[in-house]
């Protein structure tokens, strides 16, 4: 009776969870089956779930009304480079803040959590004067160099993570001669793939979305990313007819690194999140 219970507990889980999962899952669902559409079945009163027929020529369109192509490229670049400066510039920081001891840790440490409390619009204006003045505007230089000083988020999460690792590996590693480079390099960063997995993951879809930034400072059309790419689809061809369809395939498209991302990394990405919060 008891093993029944547990049966049917676990099952009403199982259905409980797939329910969310297709509730979460429909609006891409039915993103791709409107990229799939011709212009009269998209305003197709009842609404149609399925294409029929199935217009493959939206992706064509969806990549050759706008230099997709080129956006992505784009968007790519600005996306790793943030990626990559965060990982060493967060990371250094944080084992500074965790493995280093010396006086006024503490205070730094709520120094970099205190700028966390800071709203990024208070410093939009001062930042697009500096970087005008240094004639950074239609580079990807504001987008790309700040992330070489650190970001307080996850200068915390890695900070978090870096403290639960045991001192003796620490020790350890110092009383064989490693200099803090050597332990920063060899022992702890391959024991925090985890976060790093969080770090990467965060950090890119956050810069692939990003939409301010670049409207800020990319005024050169060669140099938009794909969420600029994406305003201007809708500006110069509307939102109606075959201009929809092909805006769903681009959008389709657009979502596509993010998806294959989370699910090369999925089991570490989980695994990182879990075992930052909870240590």
């Amino acid at each position: 009776m008891v093993l029944l219970q547990r049966t049917l507990g676990q099952v009403a889980l199982y259905l409980l969870v797939a329910a969310v999962s297709v509730l979460f899952l429909f609006p891409w669902l039915w993103l791709i089956s409107t990229s799939l559409k011709s212009p009269e079945q998209i305003i197709a009163v009842p609404p149609q779930l399925l294409p029929n027929p199935v217009m493959w020529i939206n992706y064509y369109y969806g990549v050759t009304f706008v230099d997709f192509p080129r956006y992505m490229l784009n968007t790519l670049i600005i996306a790793t480079s943030v990626m990559l400066a965060r990982i060493v510039s967060c990371t250094l920081v944080a084992y500074a803040l965790s493995i280093v001891d010396w006086p006024g840790r503490p205070i730094l440490f709520a120094l970099v959590l205190a700028t966390m409390m800071l709203p990024g619009q208070v410093t939009l204006i001062p930042l697009f004067i500096i970087y005008s003045r240094l004639g950074w505007v239609n580079t990807f230089l504001p987008l790309t160099l700040p992330a070489l000083f650190g970001d307080a988020f996850f200068i915390f999460l890695m900070r978090q993570f870096f403290v639960t690792i045991p001192r003796d590996l620490v020790d350890a590693a110092r009383m064989d001669g490693a200099s803090h480079f050597d332990i920063y390099l060899r022992v702890v960063m391959p024991l925090a793939r985890p976060a790093l997995a969080t770090l990467v993951a965060f950090t890119f879809i956050w810069t692939y979305n990003d939409f301010m930034g670049p409207l800020i400072y990319l005024k050169d059309r060669d140099l938009w990313t794909l969420s600029l790419g994406m305003q201007g689809f809708t500006q110069r061809y509307g939102a109606g007819g075959t201009a929809l369809g092909a805006m769903m395939a681009a959008a389709t498209l657009y979502t596509l690194p993010m998806i294959v991302l989370f699910l090369a990394a999925q089991q570490t990405f989980i695994r990182g999140i879990v075992t930052t919060g909870l240590k």
